[in-house]
Protein backbone atom coordinates (compact mmCIF):
# COMPACT_ATOMS: atom_id res chain seq x y z
CA UNK A 1 0.00 0.00 0.00
CA UNK A 2 1.29 3.33 -1.02
CA UNK A 3 0.47 6.15 1.26
CA UNK A 4 0.08 9.38 -0.53
CA UNK A 5 0.60 12.34 1.78
CA UNK A 6 -1.97 14.37 -0.14
CA UNK A 7 -4.75 11.81 0.26
CA UNK A 8 -4.15 10.84 3.87
CA UNK A 9 -6.17 12.36 6.63
CA UNK A 10 -4.57 15.27 8.31
CA UNK A 11 -3.66 14.62 11.88
CA UNK A 12 -5.41 16.68 14.52
CA UNK A 13 -2.65 19.13 15.35
CA UNK A 14 -2.95 21.34 18.39
CA UNK A 15 -2.91 25.07 17.67
CA UNK A 16 0.33 26.60 18.90
CA UNK A 17 0.29 29.50 21.30
CA UNK A 18 2.78 32.28 21.15
CA UNK A 19 4.95 33.02 24.14
CA UNK A 20 3.15 36.31 24.69
CA UNK A 21 -0.23 34.61 24.95
CA UNK A 22 1.15 32.09 27.45
CA UNK A 23 2.60 34.89 29.60
CA UNK A 24 -0.69 36.79 29.54
CA UNK A 25 -2.65 33.71 30.57
CA UNK A 26 -0.23 32.84 33.36
CA UNK A 27 -0.15 36.41 34.66
CA UNK A 28 -3.94 36.76 34.54
CA UNK A 29 -4.46 33.50 36.40
CA UNK A 30 -1.89 34.41 39.08
CA UNK A 31 -3.31 37.92 39.39
CA UNK A 32 -6.77 36.58 40.05
CA UNK A 33 -5.49 34.48 42.96
CA UNK A 34 -3.78 37.36 44.79
CA UNK A 35 -5.88 39.88 46.70
CA UNK A 36 -5.67 43.35 45.25
CA UNK A 37 -4.42 46.00 47.66
CA UNK A 38 -6.22 49.30 47.47
CA UNK A 39 -4.62 52.63 48.26
CA UNK A 40 -6.24 55.01 50.67
CA UNK A 41 -7.33 57.90 48.53
CA UNK A 42 -6.75 61.39 49.76
CA UNK A 43 -8.69 64.29 48.32
CA UNK A 44 -6.67 66.18 45.76
CA UNK A 45 -6.01 69.81 46.55
CA UNK A 46 -6.92 72.09 43.75
CA UNK A 47 -5.34 75.40 43.00
CA UNK A 48 -8.51 77.25 44.03
CA UNK A 49 -8.57 76.06 47.66
CA UNK A 50 -5.89 78.57 48.61
CA UNK A 51 -6.39 82.24 47.99
CA UNK A 52 -4.32 83.86 45.28
CA UNK A 53 -4.09 87.11 43.40
CA UNK A 54 -2.75 88.24 40.05
CA UNK A 55 -1.09 91.64 40.40
CA UNK A 56 0.75 94.06 38.19
CA UNK A 57 4.16 95.00 39.57
CA UNK A 58 7.47 96.08 38.03
CA UNK A 59 6.00 95.95 34.52
CA UNK A 60 4.97 92.29 34.81
CA UNK A 61 1.93 90.35 35.95
CA UNK A 62 2.56 87.98 38.85
CA UNK A 63 0.52 85.13 40.35
CA UNK A 64 0.91 85.54 44.13
CA UNK A 65 -0.08 83.23 46.98
CA UNK A 66 0.08 83.97 50.68
CA UNK A 67 3.14 83.00 52.75
CA UNK A 68 5.37 82.47 49.71
CA UNK A 69 8.31 84.54 48.61
CA UNK A 70 8.93 86.01 45.18
CA UNK A 71 11.75 87.88 43.47
CA UNK A 72 10.71 91.21 41.94
CA UNK A 73 12.76 93.87 40.21
CA UNK A 74 14.53 96.12 42.71
CA UNK A 75 12.13 98.08 44.93
CA UNK A 76 13.23 101.28 46.69
CA UNK A 77 12.27 100.04 50.16
CA UNK A 78 14.33 99.03 53.17
CA UNK A 79 14.52 95.48 54.50
CA UNK A 80 11.64 94.48 56.85
CA UNK A 81 9.39 97.27 55.51
CA UNK A 82 5.89 96.54 54.19
CA UNK A 83 4.87 97.37 50.62
CA UNK A 84 1.24 97.49 49.48
CA UNK A 85 0.35 96.74 45.85
CA UNK A 86 -2.93 98.28 44.67
CA UNK A 87 -2.79 97.14 41.02
CA UNK A 88 -4.64 93.86 41.58
CA UNK A 89 -6.06 92.33 38.40
CA UNK A 90 -7.72 89.24 39.92
CA UNK A 91 -8.44 87.97 43.44
CA UNK A 92 -9.54 84.45 44.38
CA UNK A 93 -10.29 83.79 48.06
CA UNK A 94 -11.01 80.08 47.62
CA UNK A 95 -14.75 80.44 47.08
CA UNK A 96 -15.23 83.44 44.81
CA UNK A 97 -13.18 85.08 42.10
CA UNK A 98 -13.17 88.84 41.47
CA UNK A 99 -11.90 90.09 38.14
CA UNK A 100 -11.08 93.77 37.73
CA UNK A 101 -11.70 96.06 34.79
CA UNK A 102 -8.72 96.70 34.74
CA UNK A 103 -8.18 96.56 38.54
CA UNK A 104 -10.26 95.15 41.40
CA UNK A 105 -11.64 98.02 43.51
CA UNK A 106 -10.46 98.01 47.10
CA UNK A 107 -8.18 94.98 46.62
CA UNK A 108 -4.57 95.06 47.78
CA UNK A 109 -1.65 92.76 48.45
CA UNK A 110 0.78 93.36 51.33
CA UNK A 111 4.39 92.36 50.79
CA UNK A 112 7.24 92.30 53.31
CA UNK A 113 10.71 93.06 51.93
CA UNK A 114 13.00 90.20 52.99
CA UNK A 115 16.27 91.12 51.24
CA UNK A 116 17.86 92.80 48.26
CA UNK A 117 19.83 90.45 46.04
CA UNK A 118 21.16 89.97 42.56
CA UNK A 119 19.98 87.44 40.00
CA UNK A 120 22.15 84.90 38.18
CA UNK A 121 24.87 86.15 35.89
CA UNK A 122 23.98 86.28 32.22
CA UNK A 123 26.65 86.41 29.54
CA UNK A 124 26.02 88.69 26.56
CA UNK A 125 28.34 87.72 23.70
CA UNK A 126 28.24 89.56 20.40
CA UNK A 127 30.34 88.57 17.43
CA UNK A 128 30.51 89.67 13.81
CA UNK A 129 31.73 86.88 11.60
CA UNK A 130 34.71 87.56 9.30
CA UNK A 131 35.32 90.96 10.94
CA UNK A 132 37.34 89.92 14.04
CA UNK A 133 34.85 91.80 16.22
CA UNK A 134 33.89 90.23 19.53
CA UNK A 135 32.32 91.74 22.63
CA UNK A 136 31.57 89.88 25.88
CA UNK A 137 29.58 91.48 28.70
CA UNK A 138 28.05 90.12 31.88
CA UNK A 139 24.78 91.22 33.48
CA UNK A 140 23.18 90.56 36.87
CA UNK A 141 19.68 91.85 37.52
CA UNK A 142 19.04 93.73 40.77
CA UNK A 143 16.18 91.95 42.62
CA UNK A 144 14.16 92.32 45.80
CA UNK A 145 12.90 89.19 47.56
CA UNK A 146 9.46 89.75 49.10
CA UNK A 147 7.11 87.61 51.19
CA UNK A 148 3.35 87.88 50.63
CA UNK A 149 1.81 88.79 54.00
CA UNK A 150 -1.87 89.09 53.07
CA UNK A 151 -4.24 89.35 50.13
CA UNK A 152 -7.34 91.46 50.69
CA UNK A 153 -10.25 91.92 48.31
CA UNK A 154 -12.35 94.98 49.08
CA UNK A 155 -11.92 94.93 52.87
CA UNK A 156 -12.04 91.13 53.16
CA UNK A 157 -8.65 89.58 53.95
CA UNK A 158 -7.67 86.01 53.10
Amino acid sequence: MDENPTTSKPSAAKPTKSKQEEKQQSSSSSASKKPVATKATTPKRTRNEDGYAIVEACGTQLWLKEHRYYDLDRLNEEVDKTVTLKNVLLVNDGATTSIGQPYVKGASVELKVMEHRRGPKLIVYKMRPKKKTRRKNGHRQELTRVMVQSISSGGKST
